[in-house]
């Protein structure tokens, strides 16, 4: 029988000694989520593509906590497993894996090209599953049935609902990661392993940045807490499915949008 016995509040939300890494963690909702691993304690790897938005996060981000930058281009299969190895050289062990580095391709249907499949759909859903491969057995090695190793998927509200934007290979990227969650989850909680989804509505990033521009005011007064979502949400997230406090979830799609995609007033 497991110890029903209660965790002190202040210890249900400390990662402190516990490894994460977190991909696309260099802007937007990936260093949202890093600072907050950060503040609670973890030590934390952040990942980008560019060599000098590495630098300027890890700069940014020691701030908070222990942290290190890798520049890794994770939509090739090399390039995700030269950043596991990279990650398990400061560990064997890895507590927390947060696959966030994404990409997003706006164009009209009749001329929505190839290549938005495959530049989506590389980073967004095979990325976070070949880390998966590369990392499961640190992610084995971190886990236990009290306190199992976390993955978390960043998944997006347009594979909830359908945004009015014509997103054809995000939206359907997402979708298949919010499944891919589900199915991991079954997979692997019997090795101590937990997989959830964040389905982030709108929060200021690069991707979102024209979104927001054009029409920043207009979602927010659709959204039921007549907002956009800040710093502090993202990061509250994380820390939670990442903590002792989130260690009976798995399989989960939390939508962090202020209601905007599961509201029929947010619709």
């Amino acid at each position: 029988m497991a110890d029903n016995q209660s965790t002190p509040h202040a210890d249900l939300f400390d990662l402190s000694g516990k490894y994460a890494l977190v991909t696309g963690g260099t802007s937007g909702i990936g260093m949202m989520m890093a600072r907050g691993l950060l503040q609670a304690g973890a030590r934390v790897v952040v990942s980008s593509r560019k060599a000098d938005a590495c630098a300027e996060a890890q700069h940014l981000l020691s701030e908070f906590g222990d942290v290190q930058a890798i520049p890794a281009d994770l939509s090739r299969h090399d390039e995700c497993r030269r950043l596991a190895d990279l990650v398990k050289a400061g560990s064997e062990r890895l507590d927390i894996l947060v696959n966030n580095a994404g990409a997003m391709w706006r164009e009209p249907l009749e001329t929505f090209p190839d290549e938005a499949w495959d530049a989506v759909i590389d980073l967004n859903l095979k990325s976070p599953f070949w880390l998966v491969q590369a990392l499961l057995p640190a992610l084995r090695r971190a886990g236990t049935a009290d306190d199992p190793a976390r993955i978390i998927n960043i998944g997006s509200i347009a594979a909830v609902h359908v945004a009015e934007s014509p997103n054809y290979s995000y939206a359907g990227s997402k979708a298949a990661l919010h499944q891919l969650t589900r199915v991991l989850a079954r997979e692997l909680g019997p090795q101590h392993v937990t997989v959830n989804a964040v389905a982030p509505g709108p929060f200021p990033s690069r991707m979102m940045a024209s979104t927001l521009d054009a029409l920043g005011d207009t979602i927010a007064a659709k959204a039921p807490l007549r907002r956009l979502g800040r710093d502090d949400d993202m990061a509250g997230i994380a820390v939670f499915l990442a903590s002792r406090a989130g260690s009976y979830l798995t399989g989960t799609i939390v939508p962090v949008d202020g209601g905007i995609a599961t509201t029929a007033s947010g619709t």
